[in-house]
């Protein structure tokens, strides 16, 4: 089930065939699940995000980040704050797991190239969302085969949501969180463009909980059975094909912040939302010296026309916040660790405001 599903749709731009971050051109997703009960219980799992078909080490694209609130964890920041740039699969997963993920994305590359530990070393992508309110993180981390998995199997095409992959623990306004994904189309001087985002939602408290203007999280304070009302983490991926240099991707993925503000969140103290945008439009060859000659959009004051980037950043901002509401109703009800239940949201009760 997703938002659009019910009736609701957020803004006024088009989505891509999938409506889904792989609308992309070239973006592949993989997402596995990691789910036990014996001898600890496991209630989580990988999400990867390829930013295109080939080798990102060899062929890297232009990145940029931002940090709505910073009580989180993105491996590879510093460099990519340094040169702009995104080497390698972007991975999504649990907190306890971090280490786990960047090991099994190292050997990943290794096997691709064996040349990447030689004369120089790979600095992947791994961020984190704390599920340990099913999870029990004194047991393991998620195993390495399950990030192999994910890496392998990543493929273009429609996206699961919800309670999968790195969503399988996570929660949303006190309700079942995990992954969501939207795309939107533009137009500028002729070209289509597709933006994508993809999220891995675990934030906010159930009084904060906003669905297209309406207040809602006030009207279920004390409507239902008490939930974890805690703070959490958001990590989005926001991906394009429209040429952007590093700065401008830096204010896309600032933009995905404000889709997140949208649907009630605050940027809780104790929450971490960190955001990750690249543009596809421009493979960086890593073993070639030539002058490269990006084509790329320009920004700051246009007098007598609208700014191009404002309609990104249009399609940033409806993507991110229709992707947090996919995640809300497409996760279902999960229980974990100490029999602790994270609930799906009652879509029937409120769908009339979805509309």
């Amino acid at each position: 089930m997703r938002f659009r599903d019910l009736g609701g749709a957020v803004g006024y731009l088009e989505h891509g065939p999938h409506n889904a971050i792989t609308d992309v051109p070239g973006v592949k997703v993989g997402q596995v699940d990691a789910v036990g009960d014996e001898p600890f219980v496991m209630r989580s799992g990988a999400t990867v995000i390829w930013p295109h078909g080939g080798n990102p080490d060899f062929q890297r694209v232009f990145t940029g980040i931002d940090i709505l609130n910073g009580y989180g964890e993105m491996t590879g920041r510093t460099t990519i704050e340094e040169w702009g740039l995104l080497g390698s699969p972007v991975v999504l997963t649990n907190t306890r797991s971090v280490g786990q993920g960047y090991e099994a994305v190292i050997q990943f590359m290794n096997a691709l190239d064996p040349g990447i530990g030689d004369l120089d070393v790979l600095m992947p992508v791994v961020a984190e969302c704390d599920d340990g309110y099913l999870n029990d993180n004194r047991g393991p981390a998620v195993p390495l085969a399950v990030f192999e998995q994910a890496l392998r199997e990543a493929q273009t095409g429609p996206v699961a949501e919800g309670s999968v992959g790195a969503g399988v623990g996570m929660q949303l306004f006190g309700f079942k969180g995990g992954i969501g994904t939207v795309s939107r189309q533009v137009e500028l001087a002729g070209q289509t463009y597709t933006v994508g985002v993809l999220v891995n939602t675990n934030f906010g408290r159930k009084h904060q909980l906003i669905i297209k203007g309406h207040a809602v999280g006030q009207t279920l304070a004390d409507a239902l059975p008490l939930t974890p009302d805690k703070e959490g983490s958001c990590i989005g991926i926001v991906a394009t094909d429209a040429p952007l240099l590093p700065y401008q991707l830096r204010r896309l993925a600032k933009r995905a912040g404000f889709g997140l503000v949208r649907t009630g969140s605050v940027g809780n103290d104790g929450s971490g939302e960190l955001f990750l945008a690249f543009s596809t439009a421009l493979h960086i060859p890593k073993q070639d010296s030539v002058p490269l000659h990006p084509v790329y959009l320009g920004d700051g004051l246009v007098w007598n026309e609208e700014p191009p980037l404002n309609v990104l950043f249009d399609a940033t901002v409806e993507a991110s916040e229709e992707a947090v509401l996919n995640a809300l109703v497409s996760a279902v009800t999960v229980t974990g660790r100490d029999n602790h239940v994270l609930r799906a949201f009652p879509v029937e009760q409120y769908k009339h405001l979805f509309r």
